[in-house]
């Protein structure tokens, strides 16, 4: 579990990034620490709604990328984004462009909510936040839920019904294990032998320690 080491008493509003590989336990950390009263801001919640049914990303998508990018719901043609992606190098980055600001924009009008509201901790759930490069410097500190590449694998294909082989590529196509622990101020580490309830005790110490 986490140690944290600075600050002494928690700031006002203090910005904690969160951030761990696929079948890590991550998003169960999130939810405990919303349970217990922070304010957590997902990032891939909000990408999702900037492409979903008239989102604001999909103007811009359709003219980059054309309007068979869009689905008869009005929303991203996500598989066919994936195929473009994969199919032409620069897909990935245009599409970037188009919506990493907005989801700028998105975040800091709910850190600005949150600050309002006189929220303790704010935590931001970031899948890619070592992948990205730009976080750190917005952040407080990063805790980094973590567990082995074959907890990992048997997780996600319990719970999703994916192949190995599948689960393996979603893996090697994020940041590594060493990788990330290198970006980490605090550890959770929650690997098989970790019970959901041993889990939730520990997200619960970090909860108190921020007077939650």
């Amino acid at each position: 579990m986490p140690t944290p080491q600075t600050p002494s008493k928690p700031a006002p509003s203090f910005r904690l990034g969160l951030t761990g590989g696929i079948g890590s336990g991550k998003s169960t950390v999130a939810q405990r620490l919303a349970e217990r009263g922070a304010a957590v801001i997902d990032a891939d919640q909000i990408s999702r709604s900037l492409t979903a049914t008239g989102g604001a990303a999909l103007p811009a998508i359709a003219r980059s990328f054309g309007s068979d990018l869009i689905d008869a719901a009005g929303a991203l043609n996500r598989a066919r984004m994936r195929e473009l992606v994969f199919a032409q190098a620069d897909a990935r980055q245009k599409l970037e462009a188009i919506v990493h600001p907005l989801i700028a924009e998105q975040t800091q009008a709910r850190v600005r909510q949150a600050v309002s509201e006189g929220r303790r901790l704010i935590v931001h759930d970031i899948p890619l936040l070592v992948e990205s490069g730009h976080w750190r410097s917005q952040l407080d500190a990063v805790l980094v839920v973590d567990c082995r590449e074959s907890t990992q694998i048997e997780r996600v294909m319990a719970r999703s019904g994916l192949s190995r082989e599948a689960v393996q590529a979603i893996i090697a196509a994020q940041a590594s294990r060493e990788q990330r622990l290198a970006a980490a101020d605090w550890l959770l580490y929650n690997d098989e032998a970790m019970s959901l309830e041993a889990l939730h005790a520990y997200t619960d110490q970090i909860a108190t320690w921020f007077g939650l």
